[in-house]
């Protein structure tokens, strides 16, 4: 009898310690389960604040960028906004121009023709440059005349301004002159359309050929 109650009591105690190590290896699990869960939420937090951060970055990159495109965007709008309100500045044309050429030498061995250009326009433009020049001869041959070593300035005339270029030589003072100039041509800085002037009276004689009178580039008369 005792040995039955011993058998029976040994049986309890060990289905009590199996429910026992079976409630520890849950709670374990449990444990286990809660830190897995503890440790992938942190993991996933961590994840977000990672992306997040670079999502952010990203995101800035592309505000960036997209900033750039803005600013691109301003500034061309802002270039076309100037161009459409204050804009380069056109050339003269011809037929706004009123030309006129008159003798301008400063002494007896100096030849200068200054050829005047007035804008009689109604808005601003551009004489910068040199003007296409001819001179025309007494036996109707148009002589090119060559640019003088100058740099080009800015010209810029408001309705009423005047530029004026010069055309340089030296003065024949022998009377055997074999150039016997009638007409200027002058085509403005940047056209195609000519304007016939009068060689102006009084001018000296030119001293060789045509082919040493040189033209200098337009300048504003202030």
């Amino acid at each position: 009898m005792k040995y039955t109650r011993i058998t029976a009591l040994a049986a309890i105690g060990v289905a009590a310690l199996s429910l026992t190590a079976c409630g520890n290896e849950g709670s374990v699990k449990d444990s286990s389960s809660k830190g897995s869960s503890s440790s992938s939420s942190s993991s996933s937090d961590g994840g977000s604040k990672s992306e997040g951060g670079s999502g952010s970055g990203g995101s800035e990159a592309d505000n960036t960028k997209s900033g750039s495109a803005g600013d691109t965007e301003s500034r061309a709008g802002a270039a076309n906004g100037a161009t459409e309100t204050t804009g380069k500045v056109a050339f003269c044309k011809t037929e706004d121009l009123a030309i006129d050429a008159a003798d301008a030498a400063p002494d007896e061995n100096s030849g200068r023709i200054d050829i005047t250009m007035i804008n009689r326009g109604s808005t601003t433009c551009s004489a910068t440059g040199f003007a296409g020049v001819d001179i025309k001869d007494a036996d109707n041959t148009s002589n090119p005349i060559e640019r003088g070593q100058a740099q080009p300035r800015i010209t810029t005339l408001k309705p009423g301004d005047a530029a004026v270029f010069n055309l340089a030589y030296d003065i024949d003072s022998s009377g055997d002159s074999l150039a016997s100039p009638t007409n200027i041509l002058v085509t403005p800085p940047n056209e195609t359309h000519t304007v016939t002037l009068e060689w102006p009276a009084g001018a000296g004689e030119i001293k060789g050929a045509y082919t040493d009178v040189e033209v200098y580039p337009t300048h504003t008369t202030e």
